[in-house]
């Protein structure tokens, strides 16, 4: 198996390149407002570690969201890009499953969160054997932690030593690592054969938009 996975959804960047079992991740932890200059240049650096050219890649993949509007466009417009070119199949991925699958634990019921700001958070929930129980959804950190009541364990997406969500501050995240949840998600969905469109994923409409409805 060989694919090249493109995660742009975050302020982090993302780029995992794999070849039959060798992995080359360019990683950049802070990289808002500057995906769209730095990520072509991360992927020529995973492809060049993992000695794999575009072309030889079965598939591509990237996150579709939730997360950045701009950022999860730039992700997705590049991963199809590469499709289309190579004439290749794509898996898209969610944020949400990017943590779910970080192999981190295997708690009954998990609730995976992406920073919304202004104390509130895209969620979606999964089981052990990462299915999802909670679709996602836009929720207030007061929502968040009623279903930390009821039984979820929080996880989410940490790119540095330092958490960037507020909710880490009040009770246990759990951290996940961005390349490797990136990796085993995509190697699951290949494994079940879940290929398909690269459509992004926004759980609320953008403030732009909200804006124009008022």
């Amino acid at each position: 198996m060989k694919f090249l996975a493109i995660d742009t959804a975050n302020e982090y960047l993302c780029v995992v390149a794999y070849n039959d079992g060798k992995t080359a991740c360019a990683f950049l932890p802070n990289c808002t407002m500057r995906h769209s200059t730095q990520l072509m240049a991360q992927v020529d650096k995973a492809l060049s570690e993992c000695d794999l050219t575009l072309s030889a890649c079965d598939f591509f993949a990237a996150v579709v969201g939730a997360g950045s509007f701009t950022g999860i466009r730039i992700g997705v417009s590049a991963a199809k890009g590469f499709c289309l070119a190579c004439e290749k199949p794509s898996i898209p991925v969610t944020s949400f499953e990017v943590a779910a699958y970080n192999a981190l634990g295997q708690d009954a019921k998990t609730l995976c969160l992406v920073d919304a700001l202004h104390d509130a958070y895209y969620v979606c929930g999964f089981d052990k054997e990462k299915r999802v129980i909670y679709p996602p959804a836009y929720l207030t950190e007061d929502q968040v932690l009623a279903l930390k009541q009821e039984g979820y364990a929080l996880r989410a997406l940490r790119a540095s030593d330092e958490w960037s969500i507020g909710i880490a501050k009040k009770t246990s995240v759990q951290a996940c690592d961005p390349a490797r949840g990136l990796l085993a998600a995509v190697l699951a969905k290949a494994e079940k054969g879940e290929f398909g469109a690269l459509d992004a994923v926004y759980v609320r409409k953008s403030s732009a938009e909200i804006n124009l409805e008022k």
